[in-house]
């Protein structure tokens, strides 16, 4: 039994320890978002079941004086800490989303009712019936797994079915992506802790599974940290300079190579007219115009927030011609977002394009052609009256 203890609770620990550096990066950022906030809540409580469990084990396994204050101590707080995992994912989501009513008063309470309600109807259980909960051979009863996993289930559910909700509506791929993430997530984690309950409940399976699958997400989150642009969900430069340092990505064979540069005209008067905040829904529907227009072409495209209103394509055509009608479909594409979402403005985008040649050209070169061609056509657009306005 000692064995069991041993590697049961050393899995546990380790579980606890990588849970434990995460949050102390997470402290030391200076990312404190609220969201980041409500993710390290989360990381907290998985650390603490983690070390919950461990010292269940060396009751379960009789390692530690097994009688009922012992019993009760370990298993309720398994199921304190379970359900207070969830409950902190579930507010993770809903920051992570920006839902907007998530700090209201009636909102908290709402979500923190069914997590109150279940402990004090745990408790009274207890008090009344307590056989139901714990046999006389201090082993839990089925009705104890029912509590375990109600309230938790019913939590990670409404993230599952929130998210694939609004991963259909969605139309940027990067962010349907997103919204997949988060709702599938919790799937491992139910998927894990049934089959400990079920099948294999001397196997710590939760707290490995949890382990590995917060650790992937963790990573993937740094990740999107480094290379992607917060407001728009697009490639940040960092990105763009990472890509464009390998030739692979330059070259590919039987293809042309155009380096486009693009930016919102009159973009300060959408900034003074309408405020900042209206400018930043300017730069999401540019952004989600120019992911959903890359949809439409089979070849490869490169596509990112260069910086303020800039962005950047690095396009890999078969025929020159098509990145004629590339720059088309942007240029209506964007004036058909403004008036779908009848916005107050018409926007309007300044494009240019270069052919990146092989051997004797560079890269920044060619940006730098690509760049002059757009502030040429920005002009030519000025002269026709064509630039971004007040509808």
């Amino acid at each position: 039994m000692s064995e069991y203890f041993i590697y049961y609770s050393s899995i546990n620990l380790v579980g606890a320890i990588v849970f434990f550096i995460m949050l102390m990066h997470d402290k030391m950022s200076i990312d404190r978002q609220e969201k980041m906030l409500k993710y390290d809540n989360a990381l907290t409580f998985f650390m603490l079941y983690c070390i919950s469990d461990a010292l269940w084990s060396g009751v379960d396994s009789g390692v530690f004086p097994v009688n009922r204050f012992t019993v009760l101590i370990t298993d309720f707080s398994n199921f304190l800490i379970m359900t207070a995992i969830t409950y902190n994912w579930l507010r993770f989501v809903m920051s992570a989303e920006q839902i907007a009513n998530r700090n209201d008063k009636r909102v908290r309470i709402s979500l923190i009712l069914p997590f109150v309600l279940s402990a004090l109807v745990l408790v009274v259980t207890y008090l009344v019936a307590p056989h139901l909960l714990i046999g006389d051979d201090l082993k839990t009863r089925p009705l104890f797994d029912v509590f375990m996993v109600t309230v938790p289930y019913i939590y990670l559910i409404a993230i599952i079915v929130y998210a694939v909700k609004q991963a259909i509506k969605e139309e940027n791929p990067i962010e349907k992506k997103r919204h997949l993430y988060i709702g599938f997530f919790p799937i491992m984690v139910v998927a894990g802790g049934l089959l400990q309950m079920l099948i294999m409940p001397q196997l710590p399976i939760f707290c490995f599974a949890s382990t590995i699958l917060m650790l992937l997400f963790y990573i993937q989150s740094i990740e999107s940290q480094i290379s992607t642009d917060p407001l728009t969900r697009l490639n940040n430069r960092g990105q763009l300079i990472r890509y464009a340092s390998q030739e692979s990505n330059l070259w590919i064979a039987d293809r042309s190579t155009y380096i486009i540069m693009m930016d919102i005209n009159d973009f300060k008067k959408i900034n003074d007219v309408f405020g900042h905040a209206e400018g930043d829904n300017a730069l999401v529907i540019a952004a989600n115009t120019l992911t959903n227009v890359v949809k439409k072409y089979s070849f490869p495209i490169f596509l990112g927030r260069y910086g303020g209103d800039e962005f950047v394509m690095i396009a890999h055509p078969v025929n020159d011609d098509e990145i004629d009608g590339l720059i088309s479909d942007i240029r209506e594409g964007v004036k058909e977002r403004c008036l779908k979402d009848n916005k107050p403005y018409i926007l309007s985008m300044g494009v240019g394009a270069d052919r990146l040649l092989r051997e004797q050209d560079a890269f920044a070169r060619c940006m730098k052609r690509a760049d002059t061609k757009l502030y040429e056509d920005k002009d030519r657009l000025k002269e026709k009256g064509l630039r971004s306005g007040s509808r």
